[in-house]
């Protein structure tokens, strides 16, 4: 059974507000044994749309994050927030992988054509944005190799002796790149463009270790 959460909101904290905040969740918990959804947690909040400062909202990301929740389910879009905060909050649950349910729409979310072309200029941004970070990072890593003599493929060691081969990774590559921001998963790849078959836990794993060994010597 695939895990959802249940999102409710009204926009203030009036007694009959209260009482519709109540019935949201009713509906979207009946809607949700339908769907044949399990529930792991219900948000609720009374909160402006337009804002995105809402703790409902953060704890509706860290829920998704840490309990791999397939979906949300809402009453209708306006619930997630209004405007431009709406839109914001969408492009997020997609980044993060999860589906969108709206009572509303008896399914997942529809959005009008003018939004999913805000959206879809977002994400190509984003993977524009990223793709010329790669490759500042790429060339100044080729630049390094060319003015300091440095070969990745040196520290490949262990290559034919037999067994698992041991993956080196330049070190002090990784926390260069850590320093910019990148994630370990952003890392692992662009290592992987130098010709180290390394993976995101790899890298976190070396971090990390050098984390530890730096607090160790302070």
């Amino acid at each position: 059974m695939k895990k959802a959460v249940i999102y409710a909101r009204v926009s203030t904290r009036k007694e009959e507000q209260e009482t519709s905040l109540d019935r949201q969740v009713e509906l979207l918990a009946n809607w949700a044994k339908e769907l044949s959804f399990d529930v792991t947690q219900v948000i609720t909040e009374q909160h402006s749309g337009f804002d995105l400062n809402r703790i409902g909202l953060y704890q509706l990301f860290d829920t998704i994050k840490k309990e791999k929740v397939h979906a949300v389910i809402i009453q209708d879009d306006t619930r997630l927030g209004r405007g431009e905060a709406k839109l914001a909050i969408i492009h997020q649950l997609a980044r993060s992988g999860c589906r969108i349910y709206s009572r509303q729409n008896q399914g997942e979310l529809e959005l009008d054509a003018g939004e999913s072309t805000v959206l879809s200029i977002i994400a190509k941004v984003e993977e524009l944005q990223r793709k010329m970070m790669n490759q500042k990072i790429s060339w100044g890593m080729q630049r390094a190799i060319r003015e300091k003599g440095y070969n990745p493929a040196k520290n490949l060691k262990n290559r034919g002796l037999g067994g698992r081969d041991k993956v080196e990774v330049p070190l002090e590559q990784i926390i260069a790149l850590r320093e910019k921001k990148l994630t370990f998963e952003e890392i692992a790849a662009t290592l992987k463009g130098f010709g180290y078959p390394v993976s995101r836990a790899t890298v976190h794993r070396r971090y990390q270790e050098w984390k530890n060994k730096q607090k160790m010597e302070e």
